[in-house]
Order: C-alpha cells, then structure tokens, then sequence
C-alpha cells in the first residue's frame, strides 16, 4: 500500500511487482490460517473460470447484451470480502460478476442470469449487469455509469443514522471518476461524514480511452481527488491480495469507528475488453502490454506462487482446485441452457414493489400507462 503523504510521479500510477511474502505478514494478514488462505485461492480461481466459461456460452451464441469480464481483477473482489461482517454492504458498477461470486452466490444462479433465464438470481431480467442478492448484502450491479455511487452514499447514510456499526464498500471503475454523481456522492461522504469506502478499480481504460488521455488529476493519481473533500485516500496495488486486504481494512475501520469516508485506487488490469462487444481491446495497448501483466502482475499466478512457495499447496492440489472450479463453471452453463426463459406474463412483474405487494400499497393512482 502507498502511503498518501508520499509524492509519486505523474500518471498513473502503476504499481511495481508484489511481493506476496512481504505483505502476508502485516497485521490483517498475519494470522489468516491455512485454510483461509486456501479458500482466497479456490475463490480467485471459480471467479475466473467462471468469467472464462461465459465468454465461451458468448461467443456460441448463448448470452446477448452486454458481458463485462472480470478476469485479472480477481483478487480485489475476494481480498475485499473477505474483510466484510454482517454489518458491512456491497454495492459494484456492471462489472460484477466477480464480487457476486466473492459474496458467495452460485454459480448456477449468475450463469442462469447471463442467459436471461427465470433461475437468474435476477429472474432473467436483469443479465450481466443487474446482479443482485439482498441476503448477502449486495446490492448489485448497476448499468448507468457512477450510478451506484450516490447509493453507496445511502447504504453508508442508512446505517449512521440507524445507528448501526459497519460500512458501504462502494466499486467503481476508473472510467466513472469524471461522473457528476461521483462527486457529488463524494462531497456529502465527506460533509455528512458517512461510513463508505469508495473502491476505484483502476485497470488504466475508460472502455477504450487510456486514463492519460481521458482524465486531469494530480500528479499523485485519482485517489488524490480525495482532496478536494478533505477525505482520506491511498494506493493499493491490485495484483496482491495482501495488499488489497491491508489497505481496505484502514479505511473500513475508519468509517467504523470514526464514520469517515475514503476513496481508495486499486491498481490493476483487464485482459479482456472493457465488454465482450470491445472487439479493438488489442489495437489501444500492445500486446507486449497485455503480456507483460500476464506474465509479471496476474494476480492468480503470483497468489499461487506464493501458496507453494509458502508449502501451503502443491501443484497437484493447485490443479485440483484449477478442475473443480472449472467442472462447477461447466454445470452451471449446463443449469442455465436447461432452465426455462421467464414466462410472457412475468413481463410487467418485478418492476413496481407496490404492484406486486398490492396488499401494502398505499399510494393511489396508474402505476403502468396501459393501465
């Protein structure tokens, strides 16, 4: 983690190499046993081939509209979660396969979404960009760029004025950081002093629009923004979980225990386009680009690394992980292809709570025009 007082150089601010070994030794990361950091692994590892076998179920036709893929970003989503308690909440942008999954939804409930099916955990309404699970907390999954930042604002405002200790982690890419609504969600954060954490993922590409030439920010990156609302902030490199965990938890604890907001830059990097509809993703960065990440930063490969290294796994129990995860992917395409589609009738349900809860409703007047 960067430290904020420090004056890196402009630009974005790229991380060097983790050093997993280093980091698994600071104080949140010190006493994690054995097993969870196994299931850290087996988590980053499902979210990937999870997001590798929709790409397939795309390509042959299976899912239309809009997928956004998470892969390369895995370690943000688990490493944030997994410092979440029952009073902490989730709310993402539309690329949010990898936090559903993180917060334990199924597999066959997110695939059985992307194919619009009535087993989605959205009905088959909502597809890749409207995950969402009130039981677990997350509250989705939204389409309009920034649009979940103001309602980050609310989670965090709901639980202070209830009274209630925990926090918002509210994502966002980096491309939604010139929103009006992410500033203006930033300026009451900080005015009401809210719990949220604002989590910026930042993989360098606004779709396809370098960071360099889409934003002006100062020379210490986009967490510096922070500024302007006399809000805390910091650097994260995205590539090491241990990294992602030691700088989150700061910040969660802060808005806990002195309800203070902050606005966090997680360094990291999409090998796919910013959609699967981004067939140029190749012609705005070189391909030595896209390798080096793979080679030197993918965030699996360096976790991996250092599970064995640190004789925590071996390569066969690696690729027991690596299969099982892969079989799990595969069942759950073959729930979604054999689910039904939502009935034609279904069309005007879930839309309005009082005209599904008629019994409750207390307003009067036409909810649909063909009323």
């Amino acid at each position: 983690m960067t430290n904020t007082t420090a004056n890196p150089p402009s630009g974005r601010q790229k991380p060097e190499k983790a050093n997993l070994s280093n980091e698994a030794k600071s104080p949140v990361n010190s006493d994690l046993s054995s097993d969870q950091l196994v299931s850290f692994y087996r988590d980053m590892i499902r979210i990937r081939r999870f997001e590798e076998r929709s790409l397939r179920a795309y390509q042959q036709g299976k899912i239309a509209g809009f997928l956004h893929l998470y892969i390369g970003q895995e370690s943000i989503a688990v490493g944030c979660v997994s410092l979440m308690g029952e009073n902490d909440h989730i709310i993402t942008a539309y690329r949010d396969h990898g936090h559903a999954l993180a917060v334990g939804m199924g597999m066959d409930e997110c695939m059985a979404e992307l194919y619009g099916k009535a087993t989605g955990c959205s009905k088959g309404k909502g597809g890749s960009m409207h995950y969402f699970d009130p039981a677990k907390r997350y509250w989705g999954g939204h389409g309009i760029v920034g649009g979940q930042t103001p309602l980050g604002a609310g989670l965090a405002y709901a639980l202070k004025y209830k009274e209630i200790e925990g926090c918002a982690l509210c994502f966002l890419g980096d491309g939604a950081i010139n929103q009006g609504a992410f500033h203006e969600s930033l300026n009451l954060a900080a005015l009401w002093d809210l719990p949220v954490v604002y989590i910026v993922e930042n993989n360098g590409y606004s779709m396809g629009t370098s960071q360099e030439r889409s934003s002006v920010h100062p020379d210490a990156g986009i967490a510096a923004r922070a500024e302007g609302y006399k809000m805390n902030w910091a650097h994260i490199n995205g590539e090491s979980i241990f990294d992602v965990r030691e700088g989150v938890i700061s910040a969660m604890e802060l808005a806990k225990s002195e309800s203070k907001p902050s606005l966090l830059e997680i360094h990291t990097y999409r090998y796919q386009g910013h959609s699967i509809a981004d067939a140029n993703h190749k012609k705005y960065r070189t391909k030595e680009e896209i390798e080096d990440y793979r080679k030197n930063h993918d965030p699996i490969v360096l976790y991996r690394n250092y599970l064995i290294e640190a004789k925590i796994l071996d390569e066969n129990s690696t690729k027991e992980i690596d299969q099982a995860a892969k079989a799990e992917a595969e069942a759950s395409a073959q729930f979604a292809e054999e689910s039904p589609f939502p009935p034609e009738s279904d069309i005007l349900k879930d839309v309005y709570w009082e005209e599904d809860n008629p019994e409750k409703k207390t307003s009067s007047g036409r909810i649909f025009f063909n009323d």
